[in-house]
């Protein structure tokens, strides 16, 4: 369905967007229809559960002023996971990338551990997280490290940005400016600074442990260096590392095992 009534007549508005920064009071919320397919999915024979794995627009949802999708998702079709896309905490980054401020997510969390909480049920959300995106400087990426570490978030797996073609976010990065104001827009474009802003996503992870303490001295966040509660990591002639200890399985994955 249309996105609004004027986009039947009008079209796409060229100079703003359905949800960013805020929602648009013209923007038509509705996720009835969406609802109606995952039951008709479900009722087919041989089907046993339907399953959502990711795809969710989280601040779609959450504008959303009626709760019966989010209900009904939860408790039906969550198989102990829901991948959604915050991929920054920063602003500026987020503003870049066409995505909403990190409250958000935050109040999509809550709404999330709340539906999980009524229908009895353990599940998580597990984000989508991106390094180096246009406009993400190391400080910004440092700041997403300390957001994790703050809300004990420790992704295993990241992405770090590669232009696709056709999107605004390729445009920025060929030209390093903001298509929209013309603007110029920061671009991590060096092999080490990509790595720095990577490593940091993971900073508990001890074969990222010598480029982020790199990255750290770099912007001159050495606070984050050492043993207190809100440190990233510790020195590196230091034994002690963070609060998991990572090994090698087989396959070549890793898994996080808690030291004793």
């Amino acid at each position: 369905q249309s996105a609004c009534e004027k986009q039947l007549t009008k079209g796409v508005c060229p100079k703003r967007r359905c949800l960013v920064p805020k929602p648009c009071p013209n923007l038509r919320v509705d996720h009835r229809e969406y609802m109606e397919i995952l039951k008709k999915v479900a009722a087919l024979p041989g089907v046993k559960r339907v399953f959502v794995r990711s795809g969710i627009r989280y601040d779609y949802l959450v504008a959303d002023p009626d709760d019966s999708f989010f209900r009904y998702l939860v408790a039906n079709n969550v198989s102990g996971q829901l991948k959604v896309a915050p991929e920054h905490c920063s602003a500026n980054v987020l503003r870049m990338m066409g995505k909403p401020n990190i409250d958000t997510f935050e109040k999509f969390i809550q709404l999330f551990e709340k539906e999980n909480k009524k229908s009895g049920q353990n599940q998580y959300a597990v984000p989508y997280l991106m390094s180096s995106h246009p406009g993400s400087t190391l400080k910004d990426a440092v700041d997403l490290a300390v957001y994790l570490k703050k809300h004990k978030i420790f992704p295993k797996q990241v992405q770090d940005f590669y232009p696709t073609p056709g999107t605004v976010s390729t445009c920025m990065f060929y030209t390093g400016l903001d298509p929209y104001t013309m603007k110029d827009v920061y671009v991590p474009r060096t092999t080490e600074e990509k790595a720095m802003q990577r490593a940091l996503l993971q900073f508990f992870v001890p074969d990222n442990k010598e480029l982020c303490i790199k990255a750290l001295k770099k912007v001159g966040r050495y606070d984050l260096i050492g043993y207190g509660k809100n440190c990233l990591v510790t020195p590196m002639h230091s034994k002690r590392y963070g609060e998991e200890k990572w090994t090698k399985n087989k396959g070549n994955q890793r898994k996080s095992v808690k030291r004793k």
